[in-house]
């Protein structure tokens, strides 16, 4: 995959004259597009839902993970970034009925995916 990305970089640095190369400029204000607030609601499923934070350096949850806080049956929360959990085989974890891979990240740490709801 590394050598992918350096040919696409060396392939366009050998399309790109190094003369028509645009002079970099600090962004003013009126430049920079309002960047949009994260505005996806999620509703719990849920009987009780534990919020995890992942262990250590990971990225992801798992479901031996530590407890930040737990989330209630109709409690809303926003979400707009997920995290995917990679295994073997099989589901990464199973709550809320379900087996799934996709932890959301809310406020505090991460939840698993199959005890939201967009709201």
């Amino acid at each position: 995959m590394t050598k992918m990305m350096l040919a696409a970089v060396v392939a366009v640095l050998a399309v790109t004259p190094a003369a028509a190369a645009p002079s970099v400029a600090a962004p003013s204000a009126a430049s920079v597009p309002n960047a949009k607030a994260c505005a996806k609601k999620w509703e719990v499923i849920g009987r009780k839902v534990a919020v995890r934070m992942p262990e250590g350096n990971k990225p992801v949850a798992s479901p031996d993970s530590p407890v930040v806080r737990y989330l209630h049956r109709g409690d809303v929360v926003t979400s707009c970034v997920e995290a995917l959990a990679r295994t073997q085989s099989g589901p990464a974890y199973r709550k809320c009925g379900k087996g799934g891979h996709v932890w959301r990240i809310v406020r505090g740490g991460q939840v698993p995916a199959t005890c939201l709801k967009r709201a």
